[in-house]
């Protein structure tokens, strides 16, 4: 089973939780055993598995982020603004993919693991593709 999952993001470096928006997908494809992939197809977005129970903690590690890379006007990309380089960079270093096992019809995460979506370069509609795989 295939989806896409849509995520609004607000203006500048934003993470959200959409934890529950997968597994809205994993339940609906009635899988009870198997693999959920989740896709950033985007060059200033990324996905990655953390905690989301404290809520300062994605404001913790949009500013690492931030702090690691920041924006600046000495990029090589000449054909993009100095954010929209550093975003690149951004969502190369967190990565595109997530991959999750599913049991039980669920994901397979920790008691705090969330998916969260990272966007640096906000407001948008994003996308997430989701597939997954029986077995």
């Amino acid at each position: 089973m295939y989806q896409t999952v849509s995520v609004e993001t607000p203006n500048g470096d934003s993470l959200t939780n959409i934890t529950d928006q997968v597994r809205a997908v994993v339940k609906a494809s009635g899988v009870q055993s198997g693999i959920c992939f989740c896709v950033v197809p985007h060059t200033t977005a990324a996905i990655t598995i953390n905690s989301y129970v404290d809520p300062a903690t994605p404001q913790d590690l949009v500013d690492e982020v931030r702090r690691l890379v920041p924006t600046r006007t000495d990029f090589h990309h000449i054909f993009d603004t100095p954010s929209d380089a550093a975003a690149h960079i951004k969502a190369s270093l967190i990565g595109n993919t997530e991959t999750v096992l599913i049991e039980n019809g669920d994901l397979v995460l920790g008691h705090s693991q969330g998916l969260l979506f990272f966007d640096f370069a906000g407001p948008r509609t994003r996308r997430v593709m989701v597939k997954i795989i029986e077995g």
